[in-house]
């Protein structure tokens, strides 16, 4: 099984590599209003917030989705 899933961390560094990207992308969309975060359903915003609130907390540059409006175009 571990052959098919990638030796070692590899596979789960790409995996979490790949959902930081999908997370961006989502800002990025909320960003220049193309969703809200209220298009998500309740578990995706849920689990965006968290993820959002852990990396505010260890200081990772995060876009904040209900902020002042002033977004990068």
């Amino acid at each position: 099984m571990q052959a098919f899933v990638g030796a070692g961390g590899d596979f789960q560094r790409l995996d979490a590599d790949f959902v930081r990207v999908l997370e961006d992308v989502i800002d990025a969309l909320i960003a220049r209003h193309v969703i809200t975060i209220t298009d998500l359903p309740p578990e995706a915003q849920t689990k965006l917030f968290s993820r959002k609130s852990y990396r505010e907390r260890r200081g990772t540059q995060a876009l904040t989705l209900f902020g002042d409006g002033d977004f990068p175009a």
